[in-house]
């Protein structure tokens, strides 16, 4: 069903709120309890269809995942050796997180797994991930030789190798310490860049052979798993929507509680510090070897800045371009060529959305340049009607810009948010936005 927001702009954003938790840690939850040795107890996890998707085909591999009471998720982990050979192919819906992971957990198993996924992941570039389980003697095949899915795993005995990544990646790195962690030998993987680190804090609490040598190196080893027992921390990639459109309404005021405070996870904070944005972090202890705690933000008038991409911001550059869109003065992003592959071509859909702003908006091959609303471009647009194109945080960034504008807007395509985060309207409303929603 199609779904279109009507979002009544200029209405101040105050309150408190919880966002679901953190959608890359509940994947990763959710793999590391179905290989530890015994039983885990997670709570809070993402309700998005993505972590659906990694539950359903974790459970697709003989893993035994039930509701528990007081919305407890319980995982009968049995290690590695509890996986057993899935009877049909496993569907990753829009997932990457969900297709790469599980290519490096199925690398080592002794039986056959078929990995497919919707039509824009089917798109995605997966030779990244196949060439260097390939390397540990993972026989592995899919479309244009391994390079886009479905991919076929035909798992077995792996090596460990050295593996020097050309793009800095937590989901490549993940798979490649799966398959690692099954491994005869050590296996060490080196980026060219710091990326998401949630993988070797979250084993790393459980006891497993993970070694961080430094900000771009992870060595591991095989070796026993312990159980996990975590409620999973607010993810920041949902809170960013909610950070920006504060920052940018005016009269807004917002506390959002229990995030993951992970510094490769909010240094959009910083991006938006450096525009002018009234953002203060309120610690509150570690979980799982993560940082947690409240973010608070004001608005504030923003000016424009240059933004360099890297892996801990670019899922928040689509919202960081409205953020630039509503500041004093022109805005550039750079370095962001991985926008091109995301679910939708995120520098073509931004270009297109920002342009309905009124403000000046031009692409490159690996990012944006953005005029501001705040030096006078595009004022006298007071609404506009934004498309999704079927990326959830296009869509949310879609209606963020609307709660910034004086008029109506809608938003055609919202159904796309629920692969992320299904309750982001009603959210939104519960903190004074004034947006409806109507299917077709």
């Amino acid at each position: 069903m199609s779904t279109t927001w009507r979002i009544a702009g200029g209405a101040p954003l105050t309150g408190r709120l919880r966002v679901p938790g953190c959608k890359g840690v509940s994947h990763r939850a959710l793999v590391c309890a179905a290989i530890a040795d015994g039983p885990s107890r997670l709570s809070d996890l993402g309700t998005g269809r993505d972590v659906a998707s990694t539950r359903s085909a974790l459970a697709a591999l003989g893993v035994r995942i039930a509701d528990g009471p007081d919305g407890v998720v319980e995982v009968a982990g049995a290690g590695f050796a509890g996986l057993t050979e899935p009877a049909g192919v496993l569907d990753c819906g829009n997932s990457g997180t969900t297709l790469r992971f599980l290519a490096g957990l199925a690398a080592g198993r002794p039986f056959l797994t078929v990995l497919t996924g919707d039509g824009s992941l089917s798109g995605r570039p997966m030779a990244r991930v196949v060439d260097p389980l390939r390397a540990m003697g993972a026989h592995v095949d899919g479309r244009d030789g391994g390079r886009l899915a479905p991919l076929v795993v035909r798992g077995g005995d792996l090596h460990g190798a050295r593996h020097e990544l050309s793009v800095a990646s937590g989901q490549v790195k993940t798979a490649l310490v799966l398959a690692g962690l099954q491994a005869s030998g050590v296996t060490e993987i080196v980026e060219p860049a710091p990326s998401r680190d949630h993988t070797e804090r979250m084993l790393i609490s459980q006891g497993a052979p993970v070694e961080v040598v430094d900000d771009r190196t992870t060595r591991v080893r095989a070796g026993a798993i312990a159980p996990l027992h975590l409620a999973v921390p607010a993810d920041p990639s949902s809170v960013a929507f909610f950070v920006v459109a504060a920052a940018i309404v005016p009269g807004s005021h917002l506390v959002l509680t229990d995030v993951l405070c992970n510094p490769g996870r909010i240094a959009y904070l910083d991006v938006l510090r450096a525009m002018g944005a009234d953002i203060v972090v309120h610690p509150a202890g570690t979980r799982a070897g993560e940082p947690v705690g409240d973010v608070e933000v004001r608005s504030a008038p923003l000016t424009g800045t240059v933004i360099t991409s890297s892996e801990g911001i670019v899922d928040e550059l689509p919202v960081l371009a409205v953020a630039a869109a509503f500041a004093d003065g022109p805005s550039e992003i750079r370095d962001a060529a991985e926008l091109r592959v995301k679910e939708s071509d995120r520098i073509a859909t931004l270009e297109v959305e920002l342009a309905r702003l009124g403000v000046d908006v031009a692409g490159t091959p690996d990012g944006l340049r953005i005029g501001g609303r705040g030096s006078g471009s595009g004022a006298g647009v007071i609404g506009a009607a934004f498309t999704g194109h079927g990326d959830h945080r296009i869509a949310m960034a879609g209606a963020v810009a609307a709660l910034a504008l004086a008029g109506p807007s809608t938003v055609a395509g919202a159904d796309a948010v629920a692969i992320s985060y299904p309750e982001f309207a009603d959210h939104l409303a519960g903190l004074g936005g004034q947006i409806t929603e109507e299917g077709a």
